[in-house]
């Protein structure tokens, strides 16, 4: 069944994203995101602090466990 355009996450919507071990390596924008209208793919390292922000968008995030 397809995606319906409601069932995608608008990019930078969001300004705190919690992801868990199953998310790295950590990229933003990430899966599940409209990708028609946001910033180029980022790699970010959070694995060391547990924290890491997008620099296109701002969008923190933090690895729970």
């Amino acid at each position: 069944m397809a995606k319906q355009a409601s069932d995608t996450a608008l990019p930078n919507a969001q300004t705190v994203q919690e992801v868990t071990r199953k998310d790295l390596p950590l990229h933003c924008p990430m899966s599940g995101t409209s990708l028609w209208n946001s910033h180029p793919r980022v790699f970010l390292p959070i694995e060391e602090t547990g924290k890491a922000m997008c620099p296109y968008c701002g969008t923190e995030f933090l690895l729970v466990e």
